[in-house]
């Protein structure tokens, strides 16, 4: 259940940080670039928690 609950908040955090992004003034070529970062950051963390690493 713990790691249900986890899974949960990381998915969660990560359309916010998404949103966020969106939200900063940059051009489009940066946002995409961040948005990219954000998504392996989060399948990373994800991987994580389902004990892959």
């Amino acid at each position: 259940m713990s790691t249900l609950i986890s899974l949960l908040i990381t998915v969660l955090v990560i359309v916010l940080v998404l949103y966020l992004v969106n939200m900063l003034p940059l051009d489009r070529k940066m946002k995409q670039i961040a948005q990219i970062i954000v998504i392996i950051i989060g399948i990373l963390s994800l991987l994580r928690y389902l004990a892959v690493f």
